[in-house]
């Protein structure tokens, strides 16, 4: 199983400090973050992308480019790439330079995204939201498959016979479809035989089975061999499981009440975070040896390929995920590996 992390760059009230980082602030730990991920051989670092104030990420390709030139071995993704406001052809090339920045080790994150503000501020109308996906994936595919392509749709420009370039080093250049809780995205990553990360950030594991099966009957029945699948998660990793609770509580609090303000759901309560945390939980928050019971119960479930934790859902001190890093990567990672009895690169 591949294991790592995802981020969106959060820029919110550092629970230590009392104060808001910086924008560059944020941006010089998040990279140092990603230097130590490499470092302790962890497989995946995805950096996500959203246009709000208390966001730092609004284009991952530029982060992952930084970050491609500061590390060696890990995998670097968008996490993800709003594909329904953007310009395929521009996000094809920018991933292809970032995979000949980093020796071929690029990928792309696509989703429909679970904020709106892109949509107003490339132009986008919000009603359109799963046709624009939908369209613009077949563009995006397209653009992996062959260095010229011909192509038309409703909602871009046609391209007829032109080169996009740079070509990448993966061919093909490796496309996931990110799934929050629709059937329907889960079917059609299995029908385009395209890996899925499935976020499940709320709710009992076992629920989502169903998508997972989803997806890879669609791939089964289109011919495709067995999909991809990941796993991403909110998360933080101490020493004790404590010291991880009391660390990640308001933080994570903070982020998703505010999130509720906007949707419609209750404050998060003590009572209800200690609970997300329990095997049967959504959360990932704990001790190493609760990270790895965690990963491998949901293993049991999903048979998946790859498991990614947020870290920093809400500024985190910049030191202690420094070392929930190190925890993942040198303790968590070895131990899920040796259980599954994948060899620890």
């Amino acid at each position: 199983m591949e294991i790592g992390i995802y981020t969106f760059v959060e820029r919110t009230r550092d629970p230590e400090t009392g104060r808001v980082p910086s924008p560059e602030e944020r941006m010089k730990n998040l990279l140092e973050e990603i230097e130590l991920a490499d470092q302790v051989g962890l497989d995946v670092f995805g950096s996500g992308e959203h246009h709000r104030p208390e966001y730092v990420a609004s284009s991952p390709p530029v982060v992952m480019a930084a970050a491609a030139a500061r590390t060696k071995n890990i995998r670097l993704t968008s996490a993800v790439t709003v594909l329904s406001s953007d310009d395929p052809v521009r996000v094809f090339q920018q991933h292809a330079t970032v995979d000949l920045i980093s020796g071929g080790r690029a990928e792309i994150m696509a989703g429909r995204g679970s904020f709106i503000e892109s949509f107003p501020l490339f132009g986008y109308d919000l009603h359109l939201y799963d046709e624009l996906f939908e369209e613009k994936l077949d563009l995006l595919l397209k653009l992996r498959e062959s260095e010229r392509v011909t192509w038309s749709g409703k909602h871009r420009p046609p391209i007829d016979d032109l080169g996009v370039y740079p070509r990448p080093v993966q061919n093909p250049l490796p496309v996931w479809i990110a799934v929050g809780g629709t059937p329907q995205s889960a079917i059609r990553a299995g029908r385009l035989g395209l890996p899925m990360a499935l976020a499940i950030i709320g709710g009992i594991p076992e629920r989502f089975k169903v998508f997972a099966e989803l997806h890879r009957k669609a791939a089964e029945e289109a011919g495709h061999p067995r999909p991809k699948l990941s796993i991403n998660s909110h998360g933080f990793i101490a020493e004790t499981s404590q010291e991880a609770a009391d660390t990640a509580f308001i933080p994570l609090k903070t982020v998703m009440d505010q999130l509720g303000r906007e949707r419609g759901w209750p404050p998060m309560t003590r009572e209800q975070y200690e609970a997300s945390r329990t095997l049967r939980g959504a959360n990932f928050i704990g001790s190493p040896e609760q990270i790895v019971e965690k990963i491998l119960y949901q293993h049991e479930i999903f048979q998946h390929d790859r498991f990614l934790i947020q870290l920093s859902v809400g500024t985190m001190p910049h030191k202690k995920v420094l070392k929930a890093i190190e925890l993942l990567g040198t303790k968590v990672a070895p131990a899920v590996r040796k259980a599954l009895g994948v060899a620890f690169r």
